[in-house]
Order: structure tokens, then sequence, then C-alpha cells
């Protein structure tokens, strides 16, 4: 059984390793981040142009690679003034392109604007039976607004809980209530000016950081089933072995112990000591007795009890108490191999337990599984 036990250990360690990389590995992969900046490192193609409300404002875009910044002017003479740049998806070929950001949760980023500002992301995204490719005024426009000042600042916003402008509804003569939107097919990302932005001043805005982040489940539920099919085949697996190598661990215990029954080690070596041959026939005679004891073979045989356990000692490495125990208990495994019929407890009591439950703890201590287990093992077939 040993060797059943540290392959055991060994493959539970293994899959327990195992378990713990597949999870680190699914759950880093489970957390989404695609870094739009710099350009030409971003995670998904983009170029950037202007968007305003020419000719009252005006917007000019740096040429800086590794950040976004811009300066726009609003006019005051302008009923909606309006300045912003767009972020336009491209494909890897630098086509204009819709692309799917439903899998991102949010967007962080840092900004910093003189003067202070307050600004508007907005995600703008193909809405059906509304929208017409490439008509930026017919595409949901869902929103959501910052602040930054000189000392820039970290902010995130949540992609799942933009607003859409209610003049977009209004335009298109759509049921306010109805906010659900998807982020599928996004064409664009515009940061721009809101209306408590300042006016004829020449404002500036720097983008130092913007990235989508989101979960993806998909690797958490690869990684469920992945456990849920591993973890119970082990188990299954386990089970099997344990099963067989109990079975192997019996049988090879009942053939090394049959030479620790008594009248055979008489049989064997008849008369060569005397003393020795009468301890072995005593306690062979009397080993079903429930009041055997050493003080009835030092009064029944005249060796004291000393020189007892040393003939018991160095013949079978018991001592007298040892000995009795692993006399009865090798007796008690012969009768529940060999008389089915037999109870457990009558054959206890049989081969001198008078305590059932003490005979089964002893059992078990001895064949690694209580006698009614021992008996349904006697009784299967070997494995082919």
């Amino acid at each position: 059984m040993q060797e059943f036990y540290k392959k055991t250990l060994y493959g539970f360690l293994a899959l327990l390793a195992a378990s713990v990389l597949a999870g680190y590995v699914c759950l880093s992969l489970s957390y989404l981040s695609a870094p739009l900046l710099p350009v030409r490192d971003s995670a998904l193609p983009w170029r950037v142009q202007p968007d305003s409300d020419l000719p009252q404002s005006l917007a000019r875009i740096d040429a800086d690679q590794r950040r976004l910044a811009f300066n726009f002017t609003l006019s005051p003479g302008s009923a909606y003034p309006f300045a912003a740049v767009g972020l336009f998806f491209t494909d890897r070929a630098g086509t204009p392109a819709h692309v799917d950001l439903s899998r991102y949760t949010s967007v962080t980023l840092v900004a910093r604007c003189a003067p202070a500002n307050t600004l508007s992301l907005t995600a703008s995204t193909l809405e059906k039976k509304v929208s017409r490719r490439g008509d930026w005024l017919t595409y949901r426009a869902p929103s959501a607004f910052f602040s930054c000042g000189r000392n820039g600042a970290s902010v995130e916003l949540d992609l799942t809980r933009l607003e859409t402008p209610q003049w977009w509804f209004d335009m298109f003569k759509l049921d306010l209530s109805h906010q659900a939107y998807k982020l599928d097919q996004v064409p664009k990302i515009s940061i721009g000016s809101t209306f408590q932005s300042p006016k004829n001043v020449d404002s500036r805005v720097e983008i130092d950081s913007l990235v989508l982040t989101g979960r993806d489940y998909r690797y958490l539920a690869a990684l469920a089933v992945l456990l849920g099919l591993s973890w119970p085949c082990f188990g299954l697996w386990t089970f099997r072995r344990h099963t067989r190598a109990l079975i192997a661990d019996v049988k090879e215990k009942l053939r090394k112990d049959l030479p620790l029954v008594a009248y055979q080690q008489l049989s064997i070596e008849p008369h060569r000591d005397k003393e020795k041959a009468a301890i072995l026939r005593f306690i062979a005679n009397g080993y079903a007795n429930a009041e055997l004891d050493l003080e009835k073979i030092v009064n029944e045989t005249g060796v004291n009890r000393n020189k007892i356990n040393d003939i018991l000692k160095s013949e079978f490495g018991h001592t007298f108490s040892g000995y009795l125990n692993k006399l009865r208990l090798t007796e008690a495994a012969r009768l529940l191999a060999e008389k089915e019929t037999a109870t457990v407890a009558e054959i206890a009591y049989s081969v001198g337990y008078s305590n059932v439950s003490y005979f089964n703890k002893l059992f078990k201590e001895e064949y690694g599984c209580t006698p009614k287990a021992f008996r349904t093992v006697c009784e299967r077939p070997p494995a082919a």
C-alpha cells in the first residue's frame, strides 16, 4: 500500500500544480487589456482626425505618436459649439473598420487640460434599423463625462453605463426608455468638448494613456470544465487503484502471516526447543480464550515472562501481546475468507475477542480495511 500512497500523493501534487497553473493562466487571460497609445503599439489600429462645428470652432491635432494631444477653440457665436478628435478604427491595411468592443467594460485614461476642462468620451456604435454606414449623425453616440486639470488625472469610465443624448432619440423618434446599446460595431471613439468647456479660449488636451479593459469569461468557463473533469477522473482513478492495491496487499499479508500460526510452526520444528515448543503449543491451543494472558502461560509452562517475550521476539519479532493479536487476527482473516456465513461478531468471539469494536479496530490497523471490506476483497475475483 505504501507504493500506492506514494503514487497517489505524487499524482495529487502533480494535478494540484497543473490546476494552479491552469487557474493562473486562465485567470490572467480572462482579464482583457487593449492599450490604444502609443499609436504604433495600439492593440487596435486607428487613425485620428478632428471633428468640430467648423468654421465656428477649430480643433488642431499634434503629430506626437506617443500620446494624443490636441488644441481647440470654441466659438461663442455658435449655439452649440463643439470640437473633438476622433480615433477612427482601421484594419491592418488602413481601411476604415467597425470593431467589436463588447468584450470591454471600461476605459481608463490619463488626461491633462489647460485650462481645466470638462470633456466627453463617446463610443459611436452602429444602431440596427437606424444607422447608415458612414453617416455619423445616424450612429448612436453613448457618452460619459470626465474632468481634467493641469496636473493630470487618471480617469476610469464604465463602457456599460454610457448615456445616449436626448437629441438622438428625438431625431429618430425613438422611445427614451430604449437605453440599451451594443458596442459590437464601433467605428470610432471621440474625445471632445462639452457645454461646460470654456469658449473663445485656446484649450489644450493631452491624453497620455488610453486603455480598454474587460473580462473574457470564456477562459473561466474553460477552467471550470477542465477542473470539473480532471478532479473527478483523478478521484475515480484513485478509487480503482486503491481497490486493486488493497486486494494485493491483503493477499500478500495473508501469505506472509501463514508462518505465524503456532501449530504450523510446531509442525515445522518439532520439539527442537522444549520451552519454545511448550509456549507455542499453549498459545496455539488457548489463543481463542479471551482470558488468555502472559501470567497464565508463565503458570502453565514454568517459563518466566521475560524469556517468553524474548522467545517470541526472536522468532516472530513480537512481544507476547503483539504475537497473540497477530495470531488471532491471522486466524480471523482465514475464517473471514473461508466461512462466508459466519458473522464478524462470531469470528471475533471465536478467535478470543470479547469486544467486537476492539476487534474491528485491531483488524483495520493490521489489514488496512474493516473485516467486512476484507471479506469483500477476498470474494472479489483477481483483476485481469
